[in-house]
């Protein structure tokens, strides 16, 4: 699946593959290989298990020092910015097929409910920083994703969005105004409900953090989606699985009516 212009999924994890071969080969740790590019040993570990996709001069360098003859700067070629991260590739692939997604965030409008602008500023507030066409690569390849709204068959859609994601104004307050009413729109649509978690609950089943909920079309078999500072991975096994979905079961009961949370989301963007 290529979301983006350019480069396909599975490139990152190829390269990493075959710069792990050649590495292991020349008998070079990656503590070697990182200094010899100016990376650090965790930096290089991350290119090799595809998490992430080299930058500047990394690939020839390492091409010369391995004696790969050319392979890793072939390979390399098939890195250029699809807009996905090398390491969200497979649960884009699942959720553009799901029959459910279900979020829960907490500190920024969720990547399928922004605008273009606003998904421009969140990238811009990426550290280390982007490089600009990384940028408008990463927003096509986002606003590509919204495709799933629409699609047939339809997929059952719910998002509960801490108040904080409302009034947090990345890029600005008019881009967050006129993200506001975007979400306004998407949640006119039936197959769609979103809520918002007021700031004032006193108990919260969600302390823990975002997460996401996928339905799979074959077997409606469920998986769940966790990200942070430290890594991301799926969530398959019970009893896991049931355990975050019960939770986004109390989490919907604790926030705002889908009602409710339009009138509240419009008089955040009236004030604005």
């Amino acid at each position: 699946m290529n979301i983006g212009n350019n480069g396909s999924p599975g490139a990152a994890k190829a390269f990493g593959r075959l710069l792990r071969f050649h590495r292991e080969r020349a008998k070079v740790s990656q503590e070697a290989l990182g200094k010899h590019t100016t990376y650090s040993k965790s930096q290089v570990a991350m290119i090799e298990r595809g998490e992430r996709r080299p930058r500047g001069n990394f690939v020839e360098l390492a091409d010369e020092l391995l004696g790969a003859q050319g392979a890793l700067l072939e390979v390399a070629e098939e890195l250029k910015a699809s807009g996905v991260a090398a390491w969200f590739e497979d649960y884009v692939e699942e959720e553009a097929k799901a029959a459910g997604v279900h979020m829960y965030a907490t500190h920024v409008i969720p990547g399928l409910l922004q605008t273009e602008e606003y998904a421009r500023a969140v990238f811009a507030c990426e550290r280390p920083s982007l490089e600009a066409e990384e940028i408008e690569a990463g927003v096509v390849a986002r606003l590509a994703r919204q495709k799933v709204f629409r699609r047939k068959p339809t997929a059952l859609m719910s998002f509960v969005l801490e108040m904080s994601t409302l009034t947090r104004p990345i890029g600005g307050l008019a881009v967050l105004k006129e993200n506001l009413r975007h979400i306004l729109d998407i949640g006119r649509l039936r197959n769609v409900e979103l809520q918002v978690m007021p700031a004032d609950r006193q108990t919260h089943a969600g302390l823990s953090g975002p997460f996401v909920l996928l339905e799979t079309a074959k077997r409606r078999s469920q998986l769940v989606y966790v990200e942070g500072q430290g890594g991301r991975y799926f969530l398959s096994e019970q009893p896991d699985v049931g355990d975050v979905f019960a939770r986004y079961g109390i989490l919907r009961a604790q926030a705002l009516n889908p009602e409710d949370s339009a009138k509240l989301i419009e008089q955040v963007a009236r004030e604005l």
